[in-house]
């Protein structure tokens, strides 16, 4: 699994090369464990409270920087998932939460509402953590839980009356999705992936989408460390034929994982957790980034794609799913490969070519594969819904021996979707009720210290707006009768957008403002918290 990069290309640079103890060898060692002698160079208001508009792109960029923000974004790369920003959840009278710049000596935070609205609504799909669920319910949200996913259709139909909805990997937010969610605030991916949401689309209508980057990372290494074992030791087969009736007790083909090399494509959350751990077992690992990485441990970083691939043993991808990393592994990288190698993808299903793969492993090319991630994945759980009319290639590749084919658990145990609950439903509680944009994808990221509950009179302006000239002129012609306590505005491609604490405020005043602010032409929606 794998989130959001930045795609560069990687030039050779100035590296280490050191001399690896080489290990016995015999002739009966097939190629794919021949040692190598070096390794490679490293180089939820309602329209009372929320207005929006249609938005138009523009080019220009027009920012103000009157409070230094409190976090900066993290760079991506191939393995890269964000920053590890946490919270805590509390009563709907006193949520607690991660402020950033809050000190001890702060006040307690006022718990802040939207203007003129209601009980404000969740939509959570796809058997989200009950940890979460408990947390929205007890911050004061009403929550609608659903165990399966939902179509396109049927969200169309319903998402209308939600303010944020909580998916995980099978729910599609697609542009119709968007169009049709009149009051939707914020989308939250209880995953690490983004790819099922049009992103674009979502920030176009002030929508910030957060994600958990890096929650589910140590489950998914060890997964990968014990497909590792199981590839190796024919576990699987060995497996299924004792089920059926047959002892079938063999060594030919079966190898320990000491001494061999992992190959590791994208080394960010998960990438590095599984180099430390692959290299406990006694494996050499070298890994592959479009970015340049300090490694863990002993790991090495090669300069291409190619050189990791004819050098290792084990070759395990952890990428996002993007234009650049569609079919990244296919044909010719089959053909690069060691004779008798073995292929894991737990990234995302387009990054390998199955039809190639199945290939590769009918000629004997690899030795076997572990596969958790598909291009079509089944809406919901049940038999016969993995089969040729999702992906045509399906029974072909299930025929297969040494084929360890999973349905896409690599995050899926506990301790990752507790904490994956936790951190989402943290950021989306801090937006819908502070504003905080921090830890968005798709967003300026935006934060403010906290109002004091002593500061009875403040108002909080959260205003996004299109990326144009002249917009904070207007925002601050509205707020000059106001006392400005505090102010940021940063920008995102054509979103720009702006928190400001006004003092001095009565019922009136906030009523007028928001109408004020709303009109201006590059609004795209505004909420006053108070």
């Amino acid at each position: 699994m794998s989130s959001l990069l930045t795609m560069k290309m990687i030039t050779n640079g100035l590296g280490l090369t050191r001399e690896e103890p080489q290990p016995k060898t015999s002739q009966s060692i097939p190629r794919a464990f021949a040692p190598k002698p070096k390794t490679m160079s490293k180089a939820i208001p309602t329209s009372v409270s929320a207005v929006r508009i249609d938005k138009e792109r523009s080019n220009s960029v027009q920012t103000s920087e009157m409070m230094m923000p409190i976090s900066s974004s993290p760079k991506t790369h191939f393995g890269s998932g964000g920053q590890h920003r946490s919270g805590s959840l509390g009563t709907p009278s006193s949520p607690k939460m991660n402020f950033g710049s809050l000190s001890l000596s702060d006040p307690q935070p006022r718990v802040l509402h939207p203007l003129g609205s209601g009980e404000l609504k969740l939509l959570l799909l796809e058997n989200i953590s009950q940890e979460a669920v408990k947390s929205f319910k007890d911050n004061g949200f009403q929550v609608d839980f659903h165990s399966k996913s939902l179509s396109e259709d049927e969200l169309v139909a319903k998402i209308g009356g939600y303010h944020a909805i909580g998916i995980r990997s099978k729910t599609k937010i697609t542009a119709r999705v968007l169009n049709a969610a009149a009051k939707l605030l914020v989308i939250g991916c209880f995953c690490i992936g983004t790819n099922q949401v049009d992103l674009d689309g979502a920030a176009k209508a002030g929508i910030p989408v957060f994600n958990s980057p890096f929650s589910n990372s140590r489950s998914v290494a060890e997964l990968v460390i014990s497909e590792i074992i199981a590839l190796s030791r024919q576990i699987i087969d060995r497996a299924n034929e004792m089920r059926q009736g047959t002892w079938n007790k063999v060594s030919k083909g079966c190898w320990e994982i000491r001494g061999k090399t992992l190959g590791i494509i994208g080394y960010g959350h998960i990438g590095s957790q599984l180099s430390v751990l692959a290299e406990a077992f006694g494996m050499r690992v070298l890994y592959y980034d479009v970015m340049n990485i300090m490694p863990l441990g002993s790991a090495s970083q090669v300069n291409t794609l190619h050189d990791l691939l004819t050098n290792s043993d084990f070759v395990t991808l952890h990428v996002p799913e993007l234009p650049e990393t569609t079919n990244m592994i296919s044909t010719s990288q089959f053909q690069s490969m060691k004779d008798g190698s073995y292929l894991i993808n737990n990234a995302r299903g387009k990054v390998v070519d199955i039809p190639a793969l199945v290939v590769a492993l009918k000629t004997k090319k690899l030795a076997g594969c572990a596969v958790d991630v598909f291009p079509s994945e089944p809406g919901a759980n049940g038999p016969n819904t993995f089969t040729n009319d999702l992906n045509k290639w399906a029974s072909e590749l299930q025929s297969l021996p040494n084929v360890i084919m999973t349905p896409h658990i690599g995050g899926s145990t506990e301790e990752a979707q507790r904490m994956i609950g936790f951190e989402v439903s943290s950021a989306l509680t801090r937006y819908l009720t502070y504003g905080s944009t921090m830890g968005a994808v798709n967003f300026p990221e935006v934060d403010l210290r906290p109002i004091g509950a002593d500061q009875i009179d403040f108002v909080r302006v959260c205003h996004a707006h299109k990326n144009e000239p002249g917009v904070l002129r207007q925002v601050n012609e509205a707020l000059s009768q106001f006392n400005v306590e505090k102010q940021y505005s940063d920008s995102k491609g054509d979103v720009a957008y702006l928190m400001a604490d006004i003092s001095g405020v009565n019922d009136q005043d906030l009523i007028d403002l928001q109408d004020r602010i709303s009109k201006t032409r590059s609004n795209i929606i505004t909420r006053l918290l108070s």
